[in-house]
């Protein structure tokens, strides 16, 4: 295989890997399906580990690399084979940044957001920095855990700042890892006096953490495709989020979601997204409608996801036009954002239940 071969390279990071945790593969299998159903007019080298060659035998236009080693090592020794890509893969480890860093090394065209772009969003307190103050974020700070617990002393004062600004609400906190996927490890910290608890044996000593107020309100999110300078949203959505024993577990969600606030969420989201240079793609941006009426805002940002996300799945059913084939033909200049039209036919919940995602029309 050479350079010149335009056909493009595809792979999401745990089928390619091998991953056989269930509640992972569930939805690692439906994104990389619609992906390849959206890429049927191109020959695509689908990159995939060995033991889910089965799952490709009905798409005519693909040729399977089967595989049955670590994916980035794959990549770092083979990528330069190719010409362009397209991929799926999350923060776990920084896997999405290290992916992107080996591809823009070896001088493969990518139809996903920029290693620097996916570096900036992926740290959500970087995020929260390189946003403009236009934008509605919860007051946030950064902690490193310590081996003797000062960390939770200095939370413990930023808690106290910060309830002095307004004393006549109760302050709750929200901890999550600095870089974190969906809900894992988010901790609520619903009385200052349960720092108390044992926070050390989730944030291990040496990790970086978030702290933020907690917005009380309904979880949205905001879908996405930009072609590194513009973006233009395609749907807002319903999160289902539980906290449970103070932890948030992500359930699924609906989309397309109605509300009066509708079109702020879609501002907010746009804006953020158009203010990290190299945001390329399909990209998800989750928010919280705030619950509390007295605020001046009434719809916060939360984290900006700098690549393809579970509502895509829904999205590629209902949309009136290819998403995938979309992002091919922006990132290489056939179209702009400007000439696309968007719509919805139809309403898809998704939900997680154990092992399984499912995914159906409402």
């Amino acid at each position: 295989m050479t350079k010149e071969n335009e056909s493009i390279l595809v792979f999401e990071y745990f089928t390619a890997s091998g991953e056989k945790d269930k509640c992972i593969i569930s939805e690692a299998e439906a994104l990389i399906f619609s992906l390849l159903e959206d890429l049927k007019e191109f020959d695509v080298n689908l990159l995939i580990n060995e033991s889910y060659k089965d799952i490709i035998k009905n798409y005519e236009n693909v040729n399977p690399i089967l595989i049955n080693q670590d994916v980035v090592s794959w990549l770092s020794e083979n990528v330069n084979q190719f010409s362009r890509a397209i991929f799926i893969a999350a923060e776990n480890n920084n896997n999405l940044y290290n992916i992107t860093k080996i591809l823009e090394e070896n001088n493969v065209k990518i139809y996903n957001s920029s290693s620097e772009a996916c570096l900036k969003s992926s740290d959500k307190y970087e995020t929260y920095e390189a946003l403009p103050n236009t934008i509605p974020q919860p007051r946030s700070f950064r902690f490193k855990i310590d081996p003797k617990g000062y960390w939770k002393r200095a939370i413990e004062n930023l808690h106290e700042k910060w309830q002095a600004e307004d004393p006549l609400t109760p302050l709750k906190l929200i901890i999550k890892p600095l870089i974190g996927v969906d809900c894992e490890d988010i901790v609520v910290i619903e009385k200052i006096e349960d720092l108390t608890l044992d926070l050390d044996k989730i944030f291990t000593p040496g990790s970086r953490v978030l702290v933020q107020e907690y917005i009380e309100g309904i979880d949205i999110s905001v879908s996405l495709i930009s072609d590194g300078k513009n973006a233009i949203p395609i749907s807002l959505n319903e999160q289902y989020v539980e906290l449970k024993d103070d932890k948030g577990i992500y359930l699924g969600g609906k989309l397309p979601f109605e509300t009066e606030l509708k079109d702020e969420a879609l501002n907010i989201a746009t804006k953020a997204v158009e203010a990290i240079d190299g945001i390329k793609g399909f990209v998800g941006v989750d928010l919280k409608i705030n619950a509390d009426e007295k605020d001046i805002y009434s719809v916060y940002l939360l984290e900006i996801n700098s690549r393809f996300t579970t509502p895509y799945v829904g999205l590629s059913k209902i949309a009136n036009f290819n998403i995938g084939k979309t992002i091919i033909d922006l990132v290489d200049g056939n179209i702009k954002i400007d000439d696309l039209d968007i719509s919805l036919d139809g309403e898809i919940e998704f939900k997680k239940s154990g092992d399984s995602l499912e995914v159906r029309r409402v």
